[in-house]
């Protein structure tokens, strides 16, 4: 039996030891990886890099609120075979072999694939209740069956399966008792400076720092209902040293703070705090 790969994290996605043991005792124990988080923390990257590192194909699965468990095993085009029979170049017999119109989704693939696969189900909290337990059966047996023809899809190599959630919703525990869970704290200062740095190797020392330091001051901030991401971060560094901004006016103006902050009532927040900050000094 060959020994499971360690994931230590890739260049360019920066793990901690805790990240890294819950990766590998669901690599080694075959069950699912349920990762939770508020969003920007890495949850979705987190497949990609795994992808990488076991140097596998990424299937993606973006769960929405109308996604059914059945979506992910296979659909019958029931409507690309009426109009084959009446418009299309496809011949009668054709037309009878169900097969050509039984199309796999995105658990069927990865049950299908001939190689190991990392499947991504993201954000499965956006689903149905339902949803998760629908998923029970054939994420334990590694098998489905097509109904219209009776084929069973068999999973050759037995996919590392991700899934992610924001803790909108609670998930059922005949679901969780399945799952590897790891919970991404959101990164403390030291390690979101390596972060920058993997994404802008060439910035300005102060810039980062007094950019960092402003983003985990509006992080901070009371009332501010949606909190800046990481990625917020990142793409707000990537302004500032295009703009040529000036580390000292970060601190004094905050420029740009339209990348941080999404929401009108977050504006205000913030700005009513940083007046108040000035004032007293």
């Amino acid at each position: 039996m060959t020994e499971p790969r360690l994931f230590t994290g890739t260049a360019t996605y920066l793990t901690d030891p805790a990240l890294e043991s819950a990766v590998n005792a669901a690599l080694v124990l075959e069950r699912p990886l349920l990762v939770k988080g508020e969003p920007g923390t890495g949850k979705t990257l987190l497949a990609t890099a795994v992808a990488e590192a076991l140097s596998s194909p990424l299937i993606h699965w973006p769960v929405k609120s109308t996604t059914r468990a059945q979506d992910g095993l296979y659909v019958y085009d029931t409507v690309q075979r009426l109009y084959d029979a009446r418009f299309g170049d496809v011949d009668g017999e054709g037309v009878k072999d169900i097969r050509r119109y039984i199309k796999h989704g995105p658990l069927g693939r990865a049950f299908a694939a001939k190689e190991r696969v990392v499947l991504l189900i993201d954000e499965v909290d956006k689903a149905d209740l339902e949803f998760p337990n629908d998923l029970l059966h054939e994420l334990d047996q590694m098998r489905f069956q097509v109904s219209e023809t009776g084929d069973e899809v068999v999973a050759a190599q037995r996919p590392v399966v991700i899934i992610t959630s924001n803790n909108e919703k609670e998930l059922p525990d005949a679901f969780l008792r399945r799952c590897v869970f790891h919970f991404i704290d959101f990164p403390e200062p030291e390690l979101m400076k390596r972060v920058v740095r993997v994404h802008h190797p060439t910035v300005d020392d102060e810039l980062a720092d007094q950019a960092i330091a402003a983003f985990y001051d509006l992080r901070a901030t009371p009332r501010v209902r949606k909190r800046p991401s990481t990625s917020e971060l990142v793409d707000w560094i990537a302004v500032l040293a295009r703009s040529g901004v000036a580390a000292d006016r970060i601190k004094r103006e905050l420029p740009f703070a339209g990348v941080l902050l999404k929401k009108e009532q977050d504006t205000q927040v913030v700005a009513e705090a940083r007046s108040g900050r000035s004032r007293r000094f």
